[in-house]
């Protein structure tokens, strides 16, 4: 599932992959692998990203129970 709320929400903040990636230790390519749904971070990893980006883990990771199973039954 693709974490638009992350991109939306290091977009807000003017950041590109490169600098975010860099404010928080990691490559480029692994931010563009988390909103693209194709990488599932850590936990230290996701709260960094929200220390740099001012957002709570709810406000970036949180995904709904619906949404969850909306997607479940999407790839099925």
């Amino acid at each position: 599932m693709k974490n638009i709320k992350l991109k939306i929400a290091r977009m807000e903040y003017d950041m590109n992959q490169e600098a975010l990636a860099k404010a928080v230790g990691v490559t480029r390519q692994t931010i563009g692998m988390i909103e693209s749904g194709n990488y599932n971070p850590t936990l230290n990893l996701c709260i960094a990203i929200c220390d740099v980006l001012g957002k709570t883990l709810n406000d970036l990771f949180w995904i709904p129970t619906e949404e969850r199973m909306n997607d479940d039954e999407n790839s099925k």
